[in-house]
């Protein structure tokens, strides 16, 4: 059963991707699929975009207090009602029950990061921006469309003429939403073929004990673990240059089976835009525990079961509205997963790794008439067993690059270069991973906007390994602070640096380890691990 609904959720991803108009998503598949019970409970998800899944919870929630009919299609994007920023939309469809068909059996849910949904700059991820408005249309928990029995769809053509006139590229945005709604009519179909082949009664049956094989696997790695408090705190580079320290801090207090994850102490939410939304906080947090404690139970509600998040409101990780919170989503979600696996690690073991490059290095490239956004690997942490990776998407991202023959067919963009920045990685008995340099001259008159981290603030080595390098911005040759919005000429050439990781292990431990020891592979320069 449990593969069962994951082999739907991604059936969905799959039908998504395929049917997207963007390069965001048909490319870079950033999106996520997931199914959930007519309570709000995550009941399986795709191996997508970790920012995306651990928020669908809120966004479902939202919508049931809207009070959804069965087959019914709901549209939302307000990270203050279920969203995470403003260019994820979310399309939640209300399964209608296999014998009551006016009763709301479950839900399918996706979310997409669409190239522009309208704001004070192309691309919707405006580094200057202070409040939510700037950052583009924001969508409450709205009726979409109407599945009918037949499988065909009643669109609210009156809601869409109204989305449409506030973005760019609006014809693109169309497409993306089809797909979206398609994605989840396929889900709707697979759900009750379920549904008929297990019977109803069966079939909720086993799905409840699917959730709470994952409760009692993620009780048992918690209760393994010795009770105690563990702290840990790192900062965001903030505004200006040299940038402010943001800071975040938190207290894991370990219980027998459960968590309590707390973020008191926290600085107060920026005047910028790296605020997060406590459904951000809480995907990163399940991201980190996950990978810490379970990575391979089924996903759903019952891995979170065990775990109380806590962060005081109107701070950086719980903000309020109408803060502006665009980086917060991709950036301020990749710092508190860095936090929460670092208070974990003294009790994790073999399991603590050096940071990774701790940013997504989002580029946003765009005018009235396209829009391009890529965000970009860099060098992942190493390990006391093997080397960190190079040139990977880290932490809360999980999307794919977009291929230089797809960017250049579709957008005014060349790439002049692309490759690994070698030696990058913090060198130590396991070396950091490498972080990329792509280089990008645009050939339109068009505006740039940066939200990148670690520029300052080195992604730091773990057990006596050395810190990776931090990331370098730069515009024609000259560096460019790790989050700003300016206009670009024709024939300006973009250049990312992005971060390495972090070595584990002192080079010094390197001659004392033997030579059968296939965990003590020294430092190489070769990069092949």
């Amino acid at each position: 059963m449990a593969n069962a609904l994951a082999g739907i959720a991604e059936e969905m991803g799959a039908r998504l991707i395929r049917g997207s108009y963007s390069a965001n998503i048909k490319e870079r598949r950033d999106c996520s699929t997931a199914l959930f019970d007519a309570q709000g409970s995550c009941i399986a998800q795709a191996a997508h975009i970790p920012v995306h899944l651990g928020a669908l919870s809120e966004a479902v929630r939202a919508v049931m207090a809207a009070g959804p009919q069965s087959g019914e299609v709901f549209l939302l994007n307000d990270p203050y009602q279920g969203g995470s920023h403003l260019p994820d939309l979310t399309v939640v469809t209300a399964i209608p029950a296999l014998e009551e068909t006016t009763v709301v059996s479950a839900y399918a849910v996706n979310r997409a990061h669409h190239a522009d949904v309208g704001g004070m700059r192309p691309g919707s991820m405006p580094a200057d921006s202070t409040e939510i408005w700037q950052e583009g249309l924001v969508i409450p928990p709205v009726r979409l469309a109407r599945l009918q029995t037949s499988g065909a769809l009643d669109w609210n053509e009156d809601l869409l003429r109204l989305i449409l006139a506030n973005v760019r590229n609006a014809e693109q945005r169309r497409g993306d939403l089809q797909a979206q709604v398609g994605a989840n009519t396929i889900g709707v179909r697979r759900f009750r073929e379920l549904l008929a082949q297990f019977g109803e009664a069966e079939t909720w049956r086993l799905i409840a004990g699917v959730i709470d094989y994952s409760c009692q696997r993620m009780r048992a790695q918690i209760r393994a673990l010795p009770d105690g408090v563990y702290e840990a705190a790192d900062c965001l580079e903030g505004y200006g240059d040299p940038p402010e320290s943001i800071w975040i801090r938190v207290q894991i207090e370990v219980r027998g089976e459960s968590l309590r994850v707390d973020f008191t102490g926290t600085d107060a939410a920026s005047t910028g835009n790296l605020n997060a939304p406590l459904a951000v906080t809480r995907s990163a947090v399940l991201f980190a525990l996950r990978c810490l404690l379970d990575p391979s139970a089924p996903s759903n509600a019952g891995v979170e079961a065990p775990i109380e998040i806590f962060a005081p409101r109107g701070c950086l990780v719980n903000a309020e509205f109408p803060a502006a919170v665009v980086a917060g989503n991709v950036e301020t979600s990749q710092r508190i997963a860095d936090v929460v696996l670092r208070a974990l690690a003294p009790v994790a073991g073999s399991l603590s790794i050096a940071q990774g490059q701790g940013t997504m290095n989002n580029c946003v490239l765009g005018n009235r008439h396209f829009t391009y956004y890529e965000t970009l690997g860099g060098g992942q942490g190493a390990s006391p067993h093997r080397p960190g990776p190079d040139g990977i998407h880290v932490g809360m991202s999980n999307t794919l690059n977009t291929p230089i023959e797809a960017l250049e067919l579709e957008y005014p963009l060349q790439v002049i270069r692309y490759e690994l920045r070698q030696d990058s990685g913090g060198h130590g008995r396991q070396r950091g991973g490498w972080g990329l340099i792509r280089s990008l001259r645009v050939l339109e008159d068009c505006t740039l906007s940066l939200l990148t981290d670690r520029r300052h603030h080195t992604p730091q080595g773990e057990a006596g390994g050395e810190s990776g390098q931090v990331g370098i911005n730069l515009l024609n040759g000259d560096r460019l602070p790790s989050k700003t919005s300016r206009p670009l000429q024709a024939g300006d050439v973009i250049t990312l640096h992005t971060p390495g990781g972090g070595a584990w292990g002192s080079i010094e431990s390197v001659e004392s380890v033997s030579d059968g020891d296939a965990s003590g592979i020294p430092y190489s320069d070769s990069g092949d691990g």
